[in-house]
């Protein structure tokens, strides 16, 4: 039996998650929160994490019921992310592997993402759209790499949302994309915005840029009303994703769509993604919050398998990197 330790923190999330061969034995987490309109900026979020990681690592270890002997490797997010978040998180866990005497592990963000998703979803061979607050990419394993097919040119489809949440004032609580995706519900009225797919790429600065012009002016006209533009932003996002997600799998020839990240959890996104899957006679594969926001027992999983694959991260070399692409990453546990 193989016990994995996992830091997640490179956000405004953290997490720490226990794997125990393929079983999650603890998850727990904190998520920093700031007022209506306001992001969260790296040394606001670092405090954060530097306030509740030990406290959440107490938990996880009491939730698994398990001692520091009992752990294999601690595993850490080395990256993408924001810079300091992502260095406290380090320093913790290369403190408690040297305190634990344990072999250490700097695991890729994203790839944390895919590993849960086919843990939990058991999808196969899947072309993944991992979406969240910095990451829109859509990936298919081949020849011991994770292949970006494509991506956003320009920010994240969760940032986006983020944003424009800010503009209208929604609150952050429990997360901006969420709220937005309640409102949208209510929503009737399309409003047309920029649509821009460039081949497998897609752009969201442009639709932002719009819609944050846009939207003062056509609320306070009465033009149409906050849920209708949230609405139809969800509705254009996500119908660029689903575009380029089939386009991947035509070229793929695959027959089944894992979709991971923060952004995935929202079940708009997951309906259409059903709409088009069904159509192509695939299948779909989601999960919820639990799993698809950052967490601590994703960075654990990606790390049991690189573990079990005879990798570790030599204390001279476990640093962060904001910018870690998932193509970088040389996967020796899959065929």
């Amino acid at each position: 039996m193989t016990v994995v330790i996992g830091f997640e923190g490179s956000a405004n999330k953290i997490g720490i998650g226990i794997i125990r061969d393929g079983e999650v034995l603890s998850n727990p987490r904190r998520t920093y929160i700031t007022p209506p309109g306001q992001g969260f900026l790296p040394s606001d979020t670092a405090r954060h994490h530097r306030a509740f990681i030990l406290t959440v690592l107490k938990e996880a270890l009491e939730q698994a019921g398990l001692k520091p002997a009992d752990i294999d490797c601690v595993a850490y997010t080395k990256g993408p992310g924001m810079g300091a978040p992502l260095v406290t998180v380090a320093l913790v866990a290369r403190t408690v592997a040297q305190l634990w005497g344990k072999p250490l592990l700097g695991v890729n963000h994203c790839i944390g993402h895919i590993e849960m998703g086919r843990l939990i979803t058991k999808a196969n061979n899947p072309t993944v759209l991992y979406v969240s607050g910095g990451n829109t990419q859509v990936i298919a394993y081949s020849e011991r790499r994770y292949r970006i097919f494509g991506e956003t040119i320009d920010i994240a489809v969760g940032n986006c949302l983020d944003r424009f949440a800010r503009v209208i004032k929604i609150s952050n609580d429990p997360s901006p994309g969420y709220n937005i995706e309640q409102m949208a519900k209510k929503g009737s009225q399309y409003v047309e915005l920029p649509y821009t797919v460039k081949g497998m790429d897609v752009s969201f600065s442009g639709i932002l840029s719009y819609i944050e012009d846009a939207a003062h002016k056509m609320l306070s006209s009465g033009q149409c009303t906050a849920e209708d533009l949230c609405f139809s932003l969800q509705e254009t996002l996500f119908s660029m994703l689903v575009e380029i997600t089939e386009r991947a799998m035509a070229h793929c020839g695959s027959q089944e769509v894992l979709i991971v990240g923060g952004v995935g959890c929202n079940l708009r996104l997951q309906e259409m993604m059903g709409v088009m899957c069904k159509e192509r006679g695939a299948k779909l594969f989601a999960t919820d919050e639990r799993f698809c926001i950052d967490n601590g027992a994703m960075i654990a999983q990606a790390g049991w398998e690189m573990f079990r694959s005879g990798q570790v991260t030599e204390l001279e070399d476990s640093w962060i990197t904001q910018r870690y692409r998932t193509d970088e990453v040389e996967v020796t546990w899959r065929d």
